[in-house]
């Protein structure tokens, strides 16, 4: 079993910035993939960015060159920073992790980018 807890979600001006983080616990060394999902009322959950175990990324279209995916493997903690942020950006941000049996997913924490 694999436990995630995101934190760092708010309120934000447009351009503005946030790190959220993930934390991770429990049997975290079958871990293979970690990364961020978001979803906002109406529209289905959608990538925002994707680490592999190897530290190869990928990245949703929207968020190219604006958010960064990272991981402090001491910290067993996962960040996104989100950079430009866009009134779009608004949504629930949700924090992944898959084994090779399945996928984790923390309860996730709300960004909402408004002036």
């Amino acid at each position: 079993q694999v436990q995630l807890v995101e934190s760092g979600g708010g309120l934000v001006q447009p351009g503005g910035s946030l790190r959220l983080s993930c934390a991770a616990s429990g049997n975290i060394l079958t871990i293979n993939t970690m990364g961020w999902y978001r979803q906002s009322p109406g529209s289905q959950r959608e990538l925002v960015a994707i680490l592999a175990r190897d530290r190869t990324t990928t990245y949703g279209d929207s968020v190219k060159g604006r958010f960064t995916i990272s991981r402090l493997d001491a910290k067993n903690t996962m960040y996104l920073q989100m950079n430009s942020l866009k009134p779009e950006d608004t949504a629930v941000y949700y924090c992944m992790a898959s084994t090779v049996s399945r996928q984790y997913w923390g309860q996730g924490t709300q960004v909402t980018v408004s002036s």
